[in-house]
């Protein structure tokens, strides 16, 4: 069954990834590979993800035999939908779920509840900070 909202296989993996690395209490760095064992994502994809939190300046990256990852910011300062629109770029709402371009009706047959979930959700996203899911 599909759903109204859709979360993309990036967008779960940079999610899951930042909050791994805000949890990591060591302060030191985490590599793609301890990353992607606690998350269950595929190294390579974990990676591309990665590089473009880093380029959002969320995560700081650093090579070599002790690379990895770290936060830049606050986990307070990192809302799920900063996180979100790094992957996906703006979270728009559209007028209509169909996108149908012959619809005559003067009012939306779904009642604007797909709107009304959107609107919600990214509220929801962008209440929600990665601190909220620290231990």
């Amino acid at each position: 069954m599909s759903s109204i909202i859709h979360i993309s296989e990036m967008v779960s993996i940079a999610l899951h990834g930042m909050i791994v690395v805000a949890s990591n209490k060591n302060k030191t760095l985490l590599n793609v590979k301890e990353i992607a064992k606690i998350t269950g994502s595929s190294e390579s994809h974990l990676s591309k993800v990665m590089q473009r939190l880093v380029k959002a300046n969320f995560i700081r990256s650093a090579r070599g035999p002790k690379g990895g990852f770290a936060l830049v910011k606050l986990p307070e300062e990192v809302t799920l939908l900063d996180i979100y629109e790094a992957i996906e770029g703006p979270f728009t709402i559209e007028d209509c779920p169909t996108n149908c371009k012959i619809c005559s009706f003067k009012s939306c047959i779904f009642g604007g509840i797909p709107q009304k979930l959107n609107e919600e959700f990214k509220s929801y996203l962008a209440q929600k900070s990665l601190r909220d899911f620290l231990g």
